[in-house]
């Protein structure tokens, strides 16, 4: 008896179909929105290890309209077999019906709007948001925030540093392909004063970057979300602590953030990315020109706007006006 030919059910999107709902631009902009949104619920997300050094992230969030959860698996021995780190999904639900309104791709919507995050700090705080833009880690995260930051603040030059030279070319090309230059380094440390604008994406097993910054840098830190991971040398937070500006991502970096806790910096005291977005207009009056490091270490909220976004633009064509808009909104 022949079987009758399967169809993915309506509202559940592949890589592709999740990443076109959520263009860069405007999910910086979302992201923003969230942050003034009272409404918005975030718990703390739950982390089951599992066997063989993995985890399970459950990350629930909701507002007055929409709930979600993102339910992921973090897998390390994945690294090099071809599989991915991370896979999961994120469910969307309409609160007044009770009804799933979407399947969202967990890993596409985890790279996007974690660089979209990356993006919106550099929207408010970079000095020379036009780069160029070194990437230290050539994995999916140092190409999200490639992507990010070359269509939403205009980047036509970025630099890579990896610890494999075929991930670095791989990316190098990747870069090329969106219509920047791209250059391939073998030292991050020595690439610093060429790149007001750094991204660091790697595993946070090491440290990655330890020189002293240029005065107009701006660091997105994005690898580290535990205690025990690091990827910035406890000297170079000091000195950005000392001499520029150190914003997290939430509050919950109290308890996440490896480079800044292992630095013995009284993280409890750091302003958020909240409280940028909330007090952009006098940000730059109380705080003089210095190296800025945005510290993120993840959170349900940023996968929450990201459910809002894809929920409004049902239609992939907002992606289109994104790969045209090379300047923040």
């Amino acid at each position: 008896m022949p079987f009758a030919p399967s169809f993915a059910p309506p509202g559940l999107l592949d890589a592709a179909a999740t990443a076109a709902r959520l263009p860069w631009s405007a999910l910086a902009d979302e992201i923003a929105a969230l942050l003034q949104d009272n409404s918005v619920v975030v718990p703390q997300r739950a982390v089951l290890p599992l066997a063989q050094g993995g985890s399970l992230f459950v990350m629930p969030a909701t507002d007055q309209a929409v709930a979600m959860t993102k339910l992921i698996t973090l897998t390390p021995g994945n690294a090099g077999t071809g599989r991915p780190s991370i896979q999961g999904d994120v469910v969307v639900f309409d609160i007044a019906t009770g009804e799933r309104r979407l399947v969202l791709d967990g890993p596409t919507v985890t790279a996007r709007r974690t660089a979209a995050a990356s993006l919106l700090a550099a929207q408010r705080l970079a000095q020379v948001p036009q780069g160029p833009l070194l990437i230290v880690g050539a994995g999916v995260q140092g190409l999200a925030h490639a992507q990010a930051f070359i269509h939403g603040l205009g980047v036509r030059e970025v630099w890579i540093a990896s610890r494999s030279r075929a991930s670095a070319e791989a990316l190098a090309a990747q870069v090329q392909a969106l219509g920047a230059q791209a250059r391939v380094v073998p030292d991050a440390d020595a690439a610093m004063p060429h790149c007001p604008l750094i991204a660091t994406c790697t595993t946070g097993k090491a440290v990655v970057l330890s020189a002293p910054p240029r005065p107009d840098t701006f660091i997105a830190a994005v690898g580290a979300f535990t205690p025990a991971m690091v990827e910035l040398a406890p000297g170079l937070c000091q000195h950005i602590a000392q001499h520029g500006r150190i914003v997290v991502d939430t509050s919950d970096a109290l308890h996440e953030a490896g480079d800044l806790l292992q630095a013995g910096l009284d993280v409890a005291a750091l302003p958020t990315l909240g409280d940028v977005v909330r007090d952009h207009r006098n940000a730059a009056l109380k705080h003089p020109p210095g190296p800025v490091l945005f510290k993120s270490c993840g959170w349900a909220g940023w996968d929450l706007a990201a459910a809002r976004l894809a929920l409004r633009h049902a239609s992939p064509a907002l992606a289109a006006m994104d790969s045209v808009t090379a300047t923040p909104a």
